[in-house]
């Protein structure tokens, strides 16, 4: 009676961890029609028409979650509308499916360059230069940006803390 009870859990066990596997695509097999949609936003990113770009990007992603393409994609239109922040997350996504994704590494840590995150973009800079060396276009780029440094705006914003703000008047009654 055991020894059926732990057969049928043993063979229940492979069943599900089967199933589960073969429900699973690698990442050179994105749907075609994601692919696509992602030329299409490309072309209009291109065009200069960024709102109907992310629309298209965000499209593909719908038709295929694993299209790390797009989401590089649309971190960079993020980047050029001025959201760092948000950029910062997608190309975390983008990180999640390959954690070795340079075009990912470096524009996420040039994001975090126009946040003021430095140690964070050092980070990522240590993380191009373990996956190709000192000499990949990369790495060379991502350094440049810190060493340039954040934009006044980022560091003007970490300087005042709240200690520093100017207090609210009470209103006199």
């Amino acid at each position: 009676m055991r020894l059926t009870t732990l057969t049928a859990a043993a063979a229940l066990a492979l069943v599900s961890i089967s199933t589960s596997l073969s429900g699973q695509r690698p990442d050179d097999q994105i749907n075609p029609r994601s692919m696509a949609l992602l030329q299409q936003g490309e072309a209009a990113r291109a065009a200069g028409q960024l709102d109907r770009a992310a629309g298209l990007i965000e499209t593909a992603l719908v038709v295929d979650p694993r299209n790390r393409q797009a989401f590089n994609v649309l971190a960079e239109i993020a980047r050029a509308r001025g959201l760092p922040g948000q950029s910062i997350r997608l190309y975390r996504e983008a990180l999640a499916l390959e954690p070795t994704d340079l075009r990912a590494l470096r524009g996420q840590g040039e994001a975090l360059v126009a946040k003021g995150a430095m140690v964070k973009a050092q980070e990522n800079l240590a993380k191009i230069r373990k996956l190709c060396g000192n000499d990949c276009t990369d790495a060379t780029a991502l350094a440049a940006a810190i060493s340039k440094g954040p934009p006044a705006t980022a560091t003007a914003q970490q300087s005042v803390t709240p200690a520093q703000a100017p207090a609210a008047t009470p209103a006199k009654p």
